[in-house]
C-alpha cells in the first residue's frame, strides 16, 4: 500500500505559514522576474486566474479584487519542504520524495489507513503550519488519484482507494487528462481511440495499449488494475545531468554580464552536484535571445571534475564561441553532462585528480551551508549582479536569512 502526501497549494501556504492574515484571502505567486503565475490559492481559483497566466494580463484584475501577489522565495519553499519531508519520517514511515510539495509513503505495515492518514494531516499542519492531502491506494497511479479525490472531494483531506468497489466508482468518472503518466501527451490519443476515463483505459485490451502506447501505457493501465509497477524508492538516485538556467530581469548586452550569470549557474549546480557525490565530465552552456538569436555548445573535460573554478573557465571558453555583440539576450543556462560516481572515476593516464581542490570545493559548500548560501563566493560570480531576476513583491526568507527572521512586537 502507498500513501501520496500532497501539500496544498504549496508555495501560498509557504506564505501565510508566517502571516496568518492571508488566510481567506486571494493569494498568487509569481514566476521568476515576476513575469506568470504559478501558484494559487483556492480563492484566486475561485476568482477564474489560470495558472501560468502572464501577470500583465491580470494586473489590474488583480488590483480590483484585492488579490495579494508575491515573488517566488524559493529559499523559504525549499526549508519549509524539507521540515514537512522530516515531519513525515518522525511518523516512523519511509518516504520516498517525490517532488518539492509530494511525497510517497510505504503504508504496507499499516492497519488503519485513513486513521493514519488523518493522523499525518495533523502532525504535520501542527508541527509545520502546511496543510496536506493523503490519498490511499495499492500502487501509485492509483495513490495519485487517491489524493486528487482527497483534495477536491474530500473535507477530511484523506481518500483511500483500496476497496474495488471504490475503484470502480471512482475511476468511472476520473477523466483520463488526470491521471498520472497520460495527461495531455496521450490523452487526445486515447479520446480517438473511445476511451476518455481511467475505467475504460483500465479495462481495455492491455495488448491494444502497449501496441499504441508501449511499455509505459502497459504498466500505466497495471498499475491502475491495482498490479504495482513503480517501486517505492527511499534510496537517493544520483541525477545524470544538472540544469541551471534563468532568465535575466532585464535584457543584457555585455559578455561580462553574461561570464557574471553563466559562472553563478555553474557555482549553483557545482555545488549540487557535490551534494549527491559525483563529478561532470562536460558541460553544455547556452543563450537565448527569444526569436532574434538562440545557440549553445558543450565542451567535455580531461577527467571528471568537480572543481567549481575548472568548471567556470570551462563555461566562459564555451560563452565566448556563442556570443555576438549587440544582441538582446534575455536568457542563459548551462548543463554538467554525464555526471559519474566521485568514489569510482576513470582515471586518466597524463592527469589526476587535485585532492588540494577537493577539500576546498568541500570547505566553501560546509561555510555556505553553516552561514548562508553566497557567504562565500567567486569573484567572477560578480558583486552588484544587476542582471538577476525581478523579485519586487518578494517576503522575507524567514528561516534561512539572520536578518529576516520574523519580528514579534
Amino acid at each position: 500500500m502507498f500513501a501520496l502526501v500532497d501539500c496544498n497549494n504549496f508555495f501560498v501556504s509557504c506564505e501565510r505559514v508566517f502571516d496568518p492574515s492571508l488566510e481567506g484571502r486571494p493569494v498568487v505567486v509569481l514566476s521568476g522576474n515576476d513575469g506568470c503565475i504559478i501558484a494559487r490559492s483556492n480563492e484566486a481559483k475561485a476568482l477564474g486566474i489560470p495558472m501560468g497566466a502572464p501577470l500583465f494580463e491580470y494586473r489590474d484584475f488583480c488590483k480590483s479584487h484585492g488579490v495579494v501577489l508575491f515573488s517566488s522565495n524559493f529559499q523559504l519553499y525549499g526549508e519549509i519542504s524539507r521540515r514537512v519531508f522530516t515531519s513525515l519520517r518522525m511518523l516512523k514511515h519511509d518516504v520516498e520524495v517525490y517532488s518539492v510539495d509530494e511525497a510517497f509513503l510505504d503504508f504496507s505495515q499499516v492497519e488503519d489507513f485513513a486513521e493514519q492518514g488523518r493522523l499525518i494531516r495533523e502532525k504535520v499542519k501542527m508541527w509545520t503550519g502546511i496543510p496536506v492531502s493523503v490519498g490511499i491506494a495499492p500502487t501509485k497511479t492509483l495513490a495519485k488519484i487517491a489524493n486528487h479525490m482527497a483534495k477536491k472531494h474530500s473535507q477530511a483531506g484523506v481518500f483511500d482507494l483500496s476497496s474495488q468497489m471504490v475503484q470502480d466508482k471512482v475511476l468511472e468518472s476520473f477523466v483520463i487528462e488526470d491521471i498520472w503518466g497520460v495527461g495531455r501527451r496521450w490523452a487526445p490519443k486515447l479520446r480517438l481511440l473511445g476511451i476518455g476515463s481511467a475505467r475504460q483505459l483500465r479495462d481495455c485490451d492491455i495488448k491494444y495499449i502497449r501496441k499504441h502506447f508501449g511499455v509505459i501505457g502497459e504498466r500505466i493501465v497495471l498499475e491502475l488494475q491495482g498490479i504495482k509497477c513503480f517501486d517505492f524508492h527511499t534510496a537517493f538516485q544520483p541525477r545524470k545531468n544538472i540544469i541551471s538556467s534563468r532568465s535575466f530581469g532585464r535584457a543584457v548586452f555585455k559578455l561580462e554580464e553574461l561570464e557574471e550569470a553563466v559562472c553563478n549557474h555553474v557555482a549553483r549546480a557545482a555545488k549540487s552536484m557535490r551534494s549527491q557525490g559525483s563529478c561532470a565530465c562536460g558541460i553544455y552552456v547556452y543563450v537565448r535571445a527569444g526569436a532574434e538569436y538562440s545557440n549553445g555548445t558543450s565542451t567535455s573535460f580531461a577527467m571528471p571534475t568537480s572543481d567549481t573554478t575548472a568548471i567556470m573557465a570551462a563555461a566562459k571558453l564555451c560563452l565566448k564561441q556563442v556570443f555576438k555583440p549587440g544582441v538582446k539576450y534575455r536568457k542563459t543556462g548551462i548543463m554538467l553532462l554525464e555526471l559519474v560516481s566521485a568514489q569510482n572515476m576513470q582515471g586518466h593516464l597524463f592527469a589526476k585528480a587535485n585532492e588540494e581542490r577537493v577539500n576546498l570545493m568541500h570547505t566553501i559548500d560546509q561555510v555556505n551551508e553553516k552561514l548562508g548560501s553566497n557567504t562565500l563566493f567567486f569573484a567572477s560570480q560578480g558583486i552588484e549582479r544587476g542582471w538577476r531576476v525581478r523579485s519586487n513583491l518578494c517576503s522575507p526568507r524567514y528561516l534561512t536569512k539572520w536578518k529576516e527572521l520574523l519580528k514579534v512586537c
